[in-house]
């Protein structure tokens, strides 16, 4: 049987890198380092690489619970420590009494430059302080520190801080179990946001769901382990996992719902 056929087809470019990866640890004994992935992502990477003995697999995105993570695989005599991952933490402060600043806006800034969206880990906003935290691929830093000087009306100047300095991020996500009759998007929206099965179709076929920050409009569409699904108005949610499919043909799911 494919690896392949475990997976979406759109996923499939990533499968290849991720087996290229684990061909030139395997061949060449050397150290392969991800950019900044996604909970799905990093699901499907722990899952091709498994449990094999040959390799080591470390997941880390800067803080503690960061939703986006690098990824080091090494040979299975390697040391892999926090300090391992070519991670910088960016900040900046802003004017919180003169302008207001969410998490689109410093995206949007970012993705102006020119960077690619891999390149970004997660973003912390305090608006109490006016601090904006950037946790970025290293490679990409300096150019950060010396280009990206605005946002919105706002001049910002971010500089490094060092990695036992960053701030954990304030996102809570409060876990939930519920059993399913099917793991169609429709079906899952239902139960994740309390909503009839007609309102949870009405959302999607206006464009207002996204899965893994992809406007889905299929009802149909089928929710997978590690799935980011955002619903406008209500909210992220995470399907966690999927966990048994009970005699009645429904499945056992755990997932996690950010707290507004």
């Amino acid at each position: 049987m494919s690896i392949y056929q475990h997976f979406r087809k759109d996923e499939a470019p990533f499968i290849d890198q991720i087996l290229n990866w684990k061909d030139q640890v395997d061949q060449q004994y050397i150290t392969k380092y991800s950019d900044f992935l996604d909970p799905r992502e990093q699901h499907i990477y722990q899952n091709i690489i498994g449990q094999d003995e040959q390799y080591q697999l470390a997941f880390f995105g800067g803080v503690e619970n960061a939703e986006r993570k690098q990824a080091i695989l090494a040979p299975f005599y390697e040391t892999i420590e926090q300090e391992s991952f070519p991670i910088t933490i960016l900040t900046a402060n802003f004017p919180v009494k003169f302008v207001t600043i969410e998490h689109r806006d410093v995206l949007g800034a970012f993705l102006s430059l020119g960077l690619l969206r891999k390149k970004l880990g997660d973003v912390s906003i305090d608006l109490e302080t006016g601090m904006i935290q950037l946790i970025v691929s290293s490679d990409i830093s300096d150019f950060i520190i010396a280009q990206f000087n605005s946002i919105k009306n706002a001049t910002v100047q971010f500089q490094p801080v060092p990695l036992a300095e960053a701030i954990a991020t304030k996102d809570e996500w409060i876990n939930h179990e519920a059993t399913v009759s099917s793991l169609r998007l429709d079906v899952v929206l239902k139960h994740f946001y309390r909503l009839s099965r007609t309102q949870a179709s009405d959302l999607i076929k206006k464009s207002f769901v996204k899965v893994n920050f992809k406007t889905v409009e299929d009802s149909a569409f089928i929710v997978e382990a590690g799935d980011i699904i955002s619903c406008r108005g209500k909210g992220r949610s995470r399907l966690n996992q999927i966990m048994t499919q009970t005699k009645k043909q429904k499945w056992r799911v755990e997932f996690s719902r950010l707290k507004n």
